[in-house]
């Protein structure tokens, strides 16, 4: 795979993480900073790492599948390897300048 099907594919898999909400908070995902690394390797296997906004979150479990289901169904991706991580934790400051705006925080 070259540079430009790579960023093409990652381009795709940050719309479709824009598509996913928080059932909590009416931002979505990415730009509420819970994405905290993608990449797309050779293999065209999404590799994942993200955060929730609490550990004990309610809603975890159904987030994370969503985010599976929806990455699965990217043109150019076969696999997706998603890792939840708590380190660092959350925080307002990862949220970004739109989700700031539409929260009320600027």
């Amino acid at each position: 795979m070259d540079a430009e099907e790579k960023l093409e594919i990652e381009t795709r898999l940050v719309g479709v993480l824009k598509s996913i909400f928080d059932p909590e908070i009416p931002v979505n995902i990415y730009d509420l900073g819970l994405i905290y690394s993608i990449d797309v390797d050779d293999n065209k296997t999404a590799h994942i790492t993200m955060t929730l906004t609490a550990p004990n979150c309610p809603m975890a479990e159904e987030l994370i599948e969503e985010v599976k289901y929806k990455v699965s169904g990217i043109k150019g991706i076969k696999e997706t390897d998603l890792k939840l991580t708590f380190n660092p934790p959350w925080d307002k400051s990862m949220l970004s300048e739109e989700a700031k705006l539409e929260l009320g925080f600027l």
